[in-house]
């Protein structure tokens, strides 16, 4: 048993077809099930059980894929860790991050990460935190940069400090122009304009101060919910970072004294993946920002 047959077995479990199987290996289907055939020979069992559309795996076969999965993603680590030994902190790393981290990463952590380590590049992926987190289990980037709160489950983290969240609207919308905070009571009957993974959290903290935020729109952007503040449509709730993300030139903003709104960027990876040494350097890099 090989690395090859390996993968030859596991392309035939996915695709429940040996033809199917033989086009995605880009191979003619008789040598593959010859492969298969001896498979199940060294191994001494049965393997698959072929039926009139598909095969099904035996459970000798499950076993062998589970473990076989393990194997390949093994030997596919140890050469991504050797060829970085070779190379050294050179290539591209690959980075999920969502939009509201923008400011925080530019300024702190990629500048500095990259004065450090010159021969590495970068790929960006930008999208919400359950998009980063799917990116992250399907191999697309190696560390994502999220927003507290997230499931923690399968992931490493560093966290950067916390941070409040702000209240930011038109000069018109100030009720109250020489203060530069506000209780969370002071948004009662506002039209707020949140980022939609916030408004359990929103909610939940106005609630405690005993009323129903009126909540003006929901949407999935910091630089969004800045926007239509900035357009004097209400007023928007956001991490302080988040506010030089978009055109805020109309706006003036307010911390909201909470310690239920506050929130922090994260730093993620996937516990059970290699993790490159240019990634584990980022990481690093991060935590001291």
């Amino acid at each position: 048993m090989d690395i090859r047959q390996l993968k030859y077995f596991l392309a035939i479990a996915e695709e429940g077809q040996i033809t199917s199987a033989a086009k995605k290996l880009q191979m003619a289907q008789p040598p593959l099930s010859q492969q298969l055939k001896l498979l199940e020979e060294e191994l001494g069992v049965k393997l698959v059980e072929r039926g009139p559309r598909r095969i099904q795996l035996t459970e000798a076969g499950v076993i062998l894929q589970n473990r076989a999965k393990q194997i390949l993603e093994l030997s596919d680590s140890t050469t991504r860790e050797i060829k970085d030994l070779v190379k050294g902190l050179k290539g591209t790393l690959s980075i999920g991050t969502v939009s509201s981290s923008g400011a925080t990463l530019l300024k702190d952590r990629l500048s500095e990460f990259h004065r450090n380590y010159t021969g590495v590049k970068f790929e960006i992926h930008e999208g919400n935190t359950f998009m980063i987190i799917d990116l992250l289990s399907k191999g697309i980037v190696e560390v994502g940069i999220v927003r507290t709160p997230f499931n923690l489950s399968n992931l490493g983290c560093k966290y950067a400090e916390p941070e409040p969240m702000i209240a930011a609207m038109t000069r018109e919308h100030d009720w109250n122009p020489s203060k530069s905070t506000i209780d969370v009571s002071e948004l009662k009957d506002r039209p707020l304009i949140i980022y939609r993974r916030f408004e359990p959290l929103i909610r939940e903290t106005c609630l405690n101060h005993g009323f129903e935020p009126n909540i003006f729109c929901k949407n999935d952007d910091a630089r969004t919910t800045l926007l239509w503040a900035n357009a004097g449509l209400g007023v928007g709730i956001a991490p302080k970072s988040a506010f030089d993300l978009a055109n805020t030139d109309n706006l003036v903003y307010k911390e909201i004294q909470s310690e239920n709104l506050r929130t922090q960027i994260a730093a993620i990876w996937m516990k059970d993946k290699y993790l490159s040494s240019m990634a584990a350097k980022f990481i690093e890099s991060f935590n001291r920002g």
